[in-house]
C-alpha cells in the first residue's frame, strides 16, 4: 500500500531532512526508524522536498510503501506516540499507487521570518532571523521582481558543481511587512541548495542600500554565486506549502 505522510517540524536539532551515512539524527531517519519499529518493516520514504540543518517545516509530506496490517488513523496515533515531540505527524492517508512525494509535487513555498531592530528576540530566537536596521521594503519587492519566470538560478545555489539543470521557475514572491517583521514567500516548482536563503540574503542587500534592483538581472545572467549575496540563516526558513 502506497502512503501519504504530513508532517511538521522544528529543525533546530536536526542536520537536516536527508538521511546521512554518519548520523542517524536527520528527520528522515527518524521517521524511518519510527515507522520500521511500529511495523517491522524495512521502510524508505520519498521526502516532498530537503530541508537543510536547522530549517524547520509547517508542511513537509512524503510517501512510502508498507504491508502493515494497522488502519491510517492507528498508525498516525502510534507515529505521534513514538516521534520525538519536535517532529509531528500531521496526518496520514492511502495515496494512489503512481504518488510520489517528490516527484507528483507542483509547486513548493519556503517562508523566510525576519525580524527587524535591535531588540533581543528571546524566545523567537531559534524561529526568526533578527537583522539590525529596517530595510527597504519597496526596493526589495522591486528587485524580487526581476528573479520571478523561467531563470538559471546558478548564482543564487551552493552547488560547487552539478551536472543537473540549475534552471527554476519561480512563480512569485511576495513580502510582507508589518511594524517589525518581515515575511518572505517564494512560490516555485523546484529549489536549489541554498536557493531560497541566498535569494533572501540578497534582497536584504538591496533593502540596506548595498545593492541595485536592478543588479538581480545581472546576478542571474552572470551564473556567479560569488556575485549573489550572502546566505541568510537557517533559522528562519519553513517549508510552509506544497501543492499537487
Amino acid at each position: 500500500m502506497n502512503y501519504k505522510l504530513t508532517l511538521s517540524y522544528d529543525g533546530t536539532r536536526y542536520k537536516g531532512w536527508q538521511r546521512q551515512g554518519n548520523t542517524d539524527n536527520t528527520i528522515q531517519s527518524k521517521i524511518e526508524s519510527t515507522l520500521g519499529r511500529i511495523t517491522g518493516e524495512n521502510i524508505e520514504i520519498s521526502g516532498c522536498g530537503r530541508t537543510d540543518a536547522g530549517v524547520h517545516a509547517l508542511c513537509q509530506v512524503c510517501s512510502f510503501h508498507s504491508d502493515t496490517e494497522y488502519s491510517c488513523s492507528e498508525l498516525l496515533r502510534l507515529l505521534r506516540e513514538y516521534l520525538p515531540e519536535d517532529i509531528g505527524a500531521v496526518s496520514l492517508e492511502q495515496a494512489p499507487p503512481r504518488f510520489h512525494a517528490r516527484l507528483s509535487c507542483k509547486s513548493k513555498t519556503y517562508m523566510y521570518r525576519i525580524v527587524t531592530g535591535d531588540a533581543p528576540c528571546v524566545f523567537e530566537r531559534k524561529y526568526v532571523y533578527r537583522f539590525d536596521g529596517a530595510p527597504d521594503i519597496e526596493a526589495m519587492r522591486e528587485a524580487a521582481g526581476y528573479l520571478v519566470g523561467r531563470h538559471d538560478f546558478m548564482a543564487f545555489c551552493s552547488l560547487k558543481s552539478s551536472k543537473k539543470s540549475t534552471v527554476r521557475t519561480l512563480e512569485c514572491i511576495e513580502i510582507r511587512e508589518n511594524k517589525d517583521r518581515i515575511e518572505i514567500l517564494l512560490t516555485g516548482d523546484g529549489f536549489l541548495y541554498n536557493m531560497v536563503r541566498i535569494i533572501v540574503g540578497t534582497l536584504l542587500e538591496v533593502g540596506e542600500g548595498k545593492r541595485k534592483p536592478r543588479e538581480l538581472m545581472d546576478i542571474l545572467e552572470s551564473r556567479d554565486r560569488m556575485l549573489a549575496g550572502f546566505t541568510a540563516p537557517p533559522q528562519g526558513l519553513f517549508l510552509y506549502k506544497i501543492t499537487y
